[in-house]
């Protein structure tokens, strides 16, 4: 496979290059950033360790003549393997530092660390089977999530964020701000003087960042997620570096299309409750399409959500969950 530099790379402001690493999924590529300073180029998310992903970046650096010890510290949004994978195999390639923070570390540990996310797919599969999905399509979560174990190999070394701190990023400070939500432990990074945010996958333009449940962390993720999103509100951005699809400037216009989503999103689901269909499983069969049934990877991620609004309506109070013979089924709360 041949990859075309200008294909996959633009230049912003500021000289910070946004490289299309490519992904083996639907989203077609994650964004790496390249942030200029007087001591060579801080890297933000790297991408998922994949052939294509390697060569990728053997371009992107060529096209610019930025060579691997020019890299001089890796920082890292959050921890999905989309962002982390690459983390310690340019680590290993430029001995720079990884940072992250301590939350995101501890998840990424639990799905790749000694027992390669044994106890994980342990978990998710007994929440899953709880609500409803059937036995073809449980056996498939383990060795999917396995799967990812040499995507994000060889493990960094990491040093810990903290959020309400400040980074130096591109010879300015940038301020750490704690967004829960689709990613527990993700940091945002605010820029004040020109305004700009790099923002991970917690805003995104034109598709919605995944919001799921995640065994052992809280209850209520999509509430965490809403009021990031209000926290967030909050900063005046006049340019967002995203995770997926290009930077945009309607950062403030876009959480609140986020909100009304979830919203129609929670609406829709108390309807189907409404209408009779009481299990997760289902649910998320009738949101999403059955085709997605036979991609684990996309039938993970729909799952995940269709249980963060279940969740999210229950605390709400506007449906009710019962567990009867191992299942959980839900009801529409009268008078609600």
């Amino acid at each position: 496979m041949s990859i075309s530099s200008e294909a996959f790379m633009n230049e912003w402001p500021g000289g910070i290059v946004q490289v299309k690493v490519p992904l083996p999924f639907s989203l077609k590529w994650v964004n790496s950033y390249l942030i200029p300073d007087e001591n060579g180029y801080l890297l933000v998310d790297p991408g998922l360790h994949t052939a294509d992903a390697v060569q990728a970046w053997d371009s992107a650096l060529a096209a610019k003549s930025i060579r691997l010890g020019d890299i001089h510290t890796i920082l890292l949004t959050h921890q999905h393997p989309d962002h982390y994978g690459l983390a310690g195999w340019f680590q290993e390639r430029t001995d720079a530092p990884v940072y992250i923070s301590e939350r995101s570390y501890a998840y990424a540990q639990r799905l790749w660390g000694a027992d390669q996310g044994a106890d994980f797919a342990r978990e998710l599969t007994k929440l899953y089977a709880e609500h409803g999905m059937p036995q073809e399509r449980l056996v498939e979560i383990g060795p999917h999530l396995t799967g990812f174990v040499e995507k994000v190999s060889p493990q960094p070394a990491v040093t810990f964020l903290e959020a309400g701190g400040s980074i130096d990023i591109g010879g300015t400070n940038w301020r750490m701000i704690d967004t829960p939500g689709h990613a527990n432990g993700q940091l945002c990074f605010y820029e004040p003087v020109k305004k700009w945010m790099l923002c991970g996958d917690q805003v995104l333009p034109n598709i919605t960042p995944n919001i799921s449940v995640v065994p052992g962390e809280g209850h209520d993720q999509l509430q965490q997620f809403l009021d990031s999103l209000q926290e967030l509100s909050g900063y005046e951005v006049e340019l967002a570096f995203p995770g997926h699809r290009d930077p945009f400037t309607n950062f403030n216009e876009r959480i609140g299309e986020l909100a009304a989503h979830h919203e129609r999103r929670l609406n829709q689901i108390e309807g189907m409750i409404q209408e009779g269909t009481h299990a997760g499983y289902t649910l998320c069969m009738r949101l999403f399409g059955e085709r997605i049934a036979g991609n684990p990877h996309n039938l993970r991620f729909a799952m995940s959500e269709t249980l963060a609004h279940l969740y999210h309506l229950e605390r709400q109070g506007r449906i009710s969950g019962t567990i009867r013979d191992g299942q959980a089924r839900y009801t529409v709360t009268p008078g609600v």
